[in-house]
């Protein structure tokens, strides 16, 4: 029987080609999993290791969690020394992902086709920001040009009156959650006996598939019945509403939700309005409703809506700041940040899986390592002499 203890990938093997978000964010969920993950690395190493703040220079804020369970190689791919290198660790790997422009990933001789002469039956990902079959195969892309490109920042238009950037990386990151669900079925797929296959990611779809699951509604339809868009998130006055003393997200939701909020605020003639009994005919209104919310909203305290919600069923919650999120007593309770010490970094914070597993619970293996921290030692794993490493090491120490 296999022993699980590190996580249900336990002695899977993923080579991690990929730098910055989008990639590191999908391979640190496979590590998290138990995967072991070797992250190939330039001599200048992942430009995410430059960010700021850092108490130790290579290893930033965002990077001690992005790269956490997973260990360093850096060599530099030009040289064919370390090529011969990379393909003697494709050998022994499960998995091998990469998030670099077809035409770059070909010029460095690990094409898809190239790594299957290496290891027949690997799962082989590359995340691309465009699909290789369009025209913008080799455009560069970052998340803010895919929010623009995808639909994202164009909903703005309706709501802020210019389209707009999410003040997060979404693309990236929801791109990177494609990546990990992409490669888990491709290894079902190969234990089931189906072999190796190529995954493609491309960011681009990615982000256009995951913003029209509500918003294609009466477009989805040939002859489209409407224009693209769900109607209540485009309303300008859906927002978290003022309280007296701070913000608070107010949603009344069920045909209850709505009787109980009228009774509270004393609105007699809401309350007797058809337009506002049902969800169907309160959809026609959205915009006269959160109008509504946002003025009966400033009457009262934050503390006066969250008690009466909660009593009511009413859906509710105050706006807590990144500040305070380490501090909600559900946060806490559940233990979502656990503490942890770096060898180098010193104290530092861990967010760990939300995902809990009854018979494999999340454990940081590895903390996020320094720069060619394990090249050596992936290496000798690999069978390589000294001599080999040598060479394969050589202008990235």
């Amino acid at each position: 029987m296999t022993d699980l203890t590190d996580g249900p990938l336990t002695g899977i093997r993923v080579i991690d080609l990929t730098t910055v978000i989008m990639g590191p964010y999908s391979t640190q969920l496979l590590g998290d999993l138990g995967a072991d993950v070797v992250k190939v690395e330039p001599p200048q190493g992942d430009s995410t290791r430059a960010y700021r703040p850092a108490r130790t220079s290579g290893i930033s804020g965002s990077f001690l969690n992005t790269n956490r369970n997973k260990r360093s190689l850096a060599m530099d791919l030009r040289r064919p020394a370390a090529r011969v290198a990379l393909g003697r660790l494709i050998e022994g790997a499960d998995v091998f992902v990469h998030n670099l422009r077809p035409a770059v990933i070909g010029r460095m001789g690990f094409d898809y086709a190239a790594v299957r002469a290496i290891r027949p039956d690997i799962v082989y990902c590359g995340a691309t920001g465009f699909g290789s079959t369009g025209p913008y195969a080799e455009k560069p892309a970052y998340d803010d040009m895919i929010q623009a490109a995808s639909g994202f920042a164009a909903l703005a238009t309706a709501t802020r009156g210019q389209p707009d950037y999410a003040p997060s990386v979404i693309c990236d990151k929801l791109a990177g959650q494609a990546i990990a669900t992409g490669i888990l079925a491709a290894l079902l797929h190969r234990q089931r006996g189906g072999g190796g296959q190529e995954i493609e990611v491309p960011m681009f779809e990615t982000a256009i598939a995951f913003n029209l699951v509500e918003h294609f509604g009466a477009a989805a339809f040939d002859p489209p019945m409407g224009p693209p868009g769900f109607a209540r998130l485009r309303v300008p006055e859906r927002r978290p509403y003022r309280t007296r003393d701070g913000y608070v997200c107010l949603l009344p939701y069920s045909d209850r939700n709505w009787r109980d909020f009228f009774e509270f605020t004393g609105n007699a003639a809401a309350l007797a309005d058809p337009r506002f009994a049902t969800l169907a005919e309160r959809a026609q209104v959205f915009d006269e409703l959160y109008v509504l919310l946002a003025d009966e909203a400033a009457r009262r305290s934050t503390t006066e809506w969250m008690t009466f919600c909660e009593g009511a069923d009413i859906p509710c919650m105050p706006v807590i700041a990144l500040d305070d999120i380490r501090d909600d007593p559900h946060v806490r309770a559940v233990g979502l940040f656990e503490p942890a010490e770096h060898p180098l970094s010193g104290a530092y914070h861990v967010i760990r899986q939300p995902t809990r597993f009854g018979a494999t619970p999340f454990r940081l293996r590895h903390h996020a390592p320094a720069l060619g921290q394990q090249s050596r030692e992936l290496l000798v794993e690999a069978g390589m002499s000294e001599t080999e490493i040598d060479a394969a090491l050589e202008g990235a120490a």
